[in-house]
């Protein structure tokens, strides 16, 4: 495998989501984020947060799409690129059956899961910047994502 030169300063993002959604980010159901404001597009580390959201746990569609799968928490256990950051104009549908009305949507391609998912503890709402250790340990595990 060649090596791949990455440019320095800002290419790419961490995003935290809580359990269940992002084990259906991973399994490639849940293409869109949901959050309060709008992001750039560009690759994001997927973090899970510390905790579950078990109502959402009792959802079909979310239960139907996370059978087997094991709910990681306070890890990096992923990573997506933003391809595109929208909010639906009032009373059109939903771009997608994850999308929440009024939020700005997140939509997420080039999803890969990393094989071990790597501990990391710290929590911080919106988008973050990663350590360069942080995402050197990811690279590590995928053969890509490239700015």
């Amino acid at each position: 495998m060649s090596a791949v030169t990455l440019p320095e300063g800002d290419w790419i993002r961490g995003i935290s989501i809580r359990q269940p959604y992002a084990a259906c980010i991973l399994a490639g159901a849940k293409t869109v984020a949901n959050r309060p404001t709008g992001w750039r597009t560009g690759w994001v580390l997927l973090h899970t947060s510390q905790t579950i959201a078990g109502p959402a746990l009792r959802l079909p569609l979310i239960g139907r799409t996370i059978r087997d799968r094991q709910l990681v928490t306070g890890a990096i256990v992923g990573v997506a690129r933003i391809t595109d950051c929208h909010q639906d104009p009032e009373g059109a549908p939903l771009c997608s059956p994850w999308a929440q009305p009024g939020a700005w949507h997140l939509v997420l391609d080039d999803v890969q899961e990393l094989p071990l998912p790597i501990p990391w503890p710290h929590v911080q709402l919106g988008p973050w910047r990663p350590t360069q250790d942080l995402v050197d340990q990811v690279l590590q595990q995928l053969p890509y994502p490239r700015p």
